[in-house]
């Protein structure tokens, strides 16, 4: 069974995705169109909106951020696993509140449902190397515990 969490990031990716095809829509347009799904109401709504909002109000520096950590051209890039990476970009940079290993998780499994057959290796890669940049202190405090003594 799906967390609220969960679903949030699914909705959130999904209307990042429809922002890529279409960006002249507003994120309020895109919301109101993902709100028609019979199961936004069992998401977290107010992580989809910080999200949603968050990634189409900082998208250009989100951009730059992922796009340190991969040689691909961002048009090279599949929207879905652009709009994943975007996403747990806000979340790693701005939202040291959640663990960087539930973001990266989350982006990785979303990958699975929603891109390509091995999306979820890349998007794992610029995550990893994201995290260790924005989130150095947690990354290594991380390893340090899972190293034997």
């Amino acid at each position: 069974m799906k967390t609220a969490r969960r679903r949030a990031r699914e909705f959130a990716v999904q209307g990042i995705y429809e922002w890529h095809l279409n960006q002249e829509s507003s994120a309020s347009l895109i919301e109101k169109h993902l709100r028609e799904n019979d199961y936004f109401v069992k998401a977290d709504e107010a992580l989809f909106r910080t999200l949603l909002y968050g990634v189409l109000k900082d998208v250009k520096e989100l951009g730059v951020l992922v796009d340190r950590f991969h040689e691909r051209g961002a048009d090279e890039v599949s929207p879905v696993e652009r709009s994943v990476l975007l996403m747990a970009a806000l979340e790693l940079s701005q939202h040291p509140e959640t663990p960087y290993p539930v973001i990266i998780n989350e982006a990785i499994e979303i990958t699975k449902t929603f891109g390509g057959t091995d999306g979820h290796k890349f998007v794992n890669g610029v995550l990893d190397n994201l995290a260790a940049e924005v989130r150095g202190d947690e990354v290594a405090n991380q390893k340090s515990r899972r190293r034997p003594d």
